[in-house]
């Protein structure tokens, strides 16, 4: 369904009923400074305003402007000429908006500053004091805010349209030539001669994608901010950023997930996302066309645009409020501070960008932004913690070795996103040869988290991520049962020789509200045993942290036909020709549910043919949960179609090895090596 809705400034605008207009000067005529004049073109024949001077060390050709407007070559010779003007507009390089400003300010004048406003946070507070001591206004020209679909957006979030809001996202993926950046000496630069420049594709290109996310979120000044992460790279030689992920905390608890980049394949429309647990609310805002995606199908709306200029004017006339006031850009001037004040871009390894194009027409793409965008926005993570080959490393908690090689890294999730149920994970697994063997966030479940233990319901709690499987609705829905699992206690001991090692954890599984509910201690061993073969043993043993009984469920003990996910689990990365077999079949459907000794996983992954050999101990009866079609992984089902109960003072143990091994490995070869290798128990 689409629906159109009008827009003030699709309207005629009517004759002013006072002969006193506001006058108007411009200040940079060229850039965007041309649709300034349009602009001021089509509001001057409305009779809305006069267009009386304009300044620019370049002036513009002749036959531009009419013939009463007076041409300066800046705005100190503007202003000394008296032309009595009352609203400037700034439409210069970024960083001199806010000594302009100042000035204009100081003598008198009401202010239109085009986006960023500001090239710092102390700028920021110059500007706003020199309003607040002149009695004068400032609106800045994020001209997305003047969109109609804000406050309706805000209308369907306040009556539930979409359930709970589990975060905001912007998403923008433009690609810019060499030429852009050579078209001023300021464009692509942190400073300039000293000063402040802040240019980039979170502060200028894509400016609007913050600001709104921001406004979307509630956020508007710097009390609005708790927290500004940031993730900053570059594919072209430049000093900005034009591939970066921003992860914005708001103090009313919101996550806004900034996910932008100058170098994608094909330009595409830039959206800003709200994400809620019944549907998503997508805004396309170049556009000013709404999506509403909900249980019930999808619906399109379109909406006006009030033009920020003509807002101004009818603050001054009327005292309406502002759609884009300097003070309720505060929020966007604390991210642009912490870009600022952040180490420079890391450059991006030129073998993970291809350029298209010649000469100044060239432009990079960065392999797979894409998909790093869409699990960036859906995580709530940065490129670097989603392990984008390029971005900068996140040391691990700790590192596995063996024989001086790294086979695995322990995470602590302690950057999890909440909905995904932070827990301490192992990834990336390795093969000896260096072959990455799990995966994390993936794009179908970000909550999926490498190698480890997980469990969907705990006494209704959900220590799995993502939505939750229940029998009263049958289905899978969002719920705030999330928990978290951090540990207590650590011990890693290496083997001598290196040859292995073990660690022991003692872990607290702890509810939303942070109470304990269970108690694990955890012991992973590894070690080599072949020259292209190591094997890493989990053991894990659950009891209640209280004195009553604790339900350990799946989505299969609560009526998920066959899903009884949950205990270890090991996601895989995307791998090609996969053969997952047992001793008693092969295939999905003949592994998926049953219970055997072991279970193998052969495939060509990313680095190269690799063999994973999941073993349970002779005595298991826990059946094996298997994916390939849909998604690629394996685990060992702990509460396959009936919930397992902990009773205090006892444990729930559990135990598994793998072995790791470079290569495609025959069944000959796992049985070989498993009555070699003694039981694994």
């Amino acid at each position: 369904m689409t629906t159109q809705h009008s827009a003030a400034a699709d309207q005629p605008l009517q004759q002013a009923a006072s002969p006193a207009v506001p006058r108007v000067a411009l200040v940079g005529v060229h850039g965007f400074g041309e649709r300034h004049l349009a602009n001021l073109s089509r509001l001057e024949q409305a009779g809305a305003l006069e267009l009386v001077a304009v300044a620019d060390p370049n002036p513009p050709q002749a036959g531009t402007l009419a013939a009463p407007v007076a041409v300066f070559p800046d705005l100190d010779g503007l202003l000394a000429a008296r032309p009595g003007v009352d609203v400037v507009i700034i439409a210069t390089p970024i960083q001199t908006h806010a000594p302009l400003a100042v000035t204009a300010l100081e003598a008198g004048m009401d202010v239109y500053v085009e986006k960023p406003p500001v090239a710092s946070l102390a700028q920021f507070e110059e500007v706003l004091a020199a309003a607040r001591k002149n009695g004068r206004l400032v609106q800045v020209g994020f001209q997305s805010l003047g969109s109609h679909a804000l406050p309706a957006i805000t209308e369907m979030v306040a009556a539930g349209d979409v359930g709970t809001v589990l975060g905001i996202s912007a998403t923008g993926q433009w690609l810019r030539t060499k030429a852009y950046f050579k078209r001023s000496r300021w464009a692509g630069k942190r400073t300039l001669d000293g000063t402040d420049v802040v240019d980039g594709v979170a502060t200028n290109a894509l400016a609007h994608a913050v600001a709104t996310a921001l406004h979307v979120a509630g956020a508007r000044t710097l009390a609005d901010v708790a927290s500004v992460e940031t993730d900053l790279y570059r594919a072209h030689g430049t000093e900005s950023d034009d591939t970066s992920v921003l992860r914005i905390r708001t103090a009313n608890g919101a996550t806004v997930l900034c996910a932008l980049t100058l170098c994608a394949p094909e330009q595409l429309d830039p959206t800003v996302t709200v994400h809620g647990t019944l549907g998503d609310i997508t805004l396309s805002y170049t556009k000013d066309e709404v999506v509403i995606t909900a249980a019930d199908g999808e619906r399109r709306e379109t909406y006006g645009r009030t033009d920020l200029l003509e807002n101004l004017l009818d603050a001054r006339a009327t005292g309406a409020p502002l759609l884009s006031a300097l003070q309720d850009t505060g929020a966007f001037t604390a991210v642009l501070e912490a870009i600022r004040t952040s180490p420079a871009p890391a450059p991006i390894d030129p073998g993970s960008i291809s350029w298209e194009g010649a000469g100044d027409d060239a432009h990079p793409v960065v392999h797979g932004i894409s998909d790093l965008i869409g699990r960036a926005v859906k995580a709530q993570a940065t490129f670097a913690e989603l392990g984008a080959p390029w971005a900068r490393a996140i040391p691990p908690v700790r590192t596995m070795t063996v024989d001086g090689r790294p086979v695995a890294d322990c995470q602590d999730g302690s950057h999890i996103r909440a909905v995904s149920s932070p827990r301490p994970y192992l990834h990336p697994v390795r093969t000896l040869g260096g072959t990455v063997v799990t995966d994390h966030q993936p794009l179908d479940h970000v909550w999926h988290l490498g190698a480890g233990v997980a469990l969907q319901d705990v006494d209704g709690v959900n220590f799995w991520g993502g939505r939750t499987y229940t029998r009263e609705a049958g289905a899978y829905v969002w719920r705030p049962d999330h928990g978290t699992i951090s540990a207590t206690a650590v011990q890693q001991t290496d083997a001598a020789g290196g040859h292995g090692g073990t660690l022991q954890e003692t872990l607290s599984w702890n509810g939303p509200d942070g109470a304990p509910i269970l108690l694990e201690e955890r012991s992973w061993a590894w070690s080599g045993v072949a020259p292209s073969t190591w094997r890493l043993s989990l053991d894990f043993a659950l009891s209640p942290a209280g004195s009553t009984p604790v339900s350990l469920g799946s989505p299969g003990s609560n009526g998920r036909f066959e899903g009884g996910y949950g205990g270890f689990f090991w996601r895989l990365p995307a791998c090609d020709a996969v053969t997952v077999w047992t001793p008693d079949g092969s295939g999905e459907a003949e592994t998926h549910g049953s219970v055997t000794r072991w279970l193998a996983w052969s495939g060509t992954f990313d680095g190269g043919p690799a063999t994973l050999v999941f073993v349970a101990p002779e005595s298991c009866t826990d059946p094996w949960f298997v994916r390939v079609e849909g998604y690629p992984g394996v685990g060992q089902s702990l509460a396959w179609d009936a919930p397992v109960i902990a009773q205090p003072g006892e444990q729930v143990r559990r135990s598994v090895t793998v072995f790791v091994a470079d290569g495609n490995l025959a069944t000959a070869d796992i049985e070989a090596l498993i009555n070699h290798q003694g039981d694994p128990s």
